[in-house]
This record gives C-alpha cells, structure tokens and sequence, in this order.
C-alpha cells in the first residue's frame, strides 16, 4: 500500500489554464498535465530564486521530496517546449 500523500502548501493559481503552440488547435496536440505543486515549486525555485530547503520549507515537505517534484515540471515543460505539446495547468 502506498504511502498516503501529504499536504503541499500552494500559494499560487495559475492564471490560465494551458499553454500551447501558436497555430496549431487544442485537438491536434498531445496534452501534458502540470500539477498545481509542479507549478508552484517552478515558481519558488525558478522564478523566486529560492533554493531547494527554502522552497521546500514553504510547501511544507522534505528537501528531496521538493527537489523530486522541480524535477518532475522542469521535465514536462522541456518536453512541452522541444515536442510542441500543450501544457495543461491543474487548478489547486
């Protein structure tokens, strides 16, 4: 059985709920889903600047379990951006 999942505390919504390539309809593209804790670690570390300890003292989880889901959205949205896919943004 695994292990239940613990609260992440989100600070933030996203304004819109998907990014995708210009000209292209939302039904000719393969969809990735970005979880609304993905897009709040990208904001503490990447667009706030903080590091890892820090972020992850403010979404009240361990270091590596910060780091672990940075990883995850850095990872969909490179795969977004090279592959032209659409990113859609999960509201909390």
């Amino acid at each position: 059985m695994a292990r239940p999942k613990i609260h992440r505390e989100i600070c933030t919504q996203a304004p819109h709920s998907c990014f995708k390539p210009n000209g292209v309809s939302m039904g000719k593209l393969e969809k990735v889903s970005l979880l609304a804790e993905e897009l709040e670690a990208l904001r503490l570390a990447d667009e706030q600047g903080l590091s890892q300890l820090e972020a992850a003292e403010i979404m009240q989880v361990s270091r590596q379990t910060f780091g672990n889901i940075v990883k995850s959205a850095r990872r969909k949205v490179a795969n977004c951006l090279v592959n032209g896919h659409a990113l859609m943004l999960e509201q909390p």
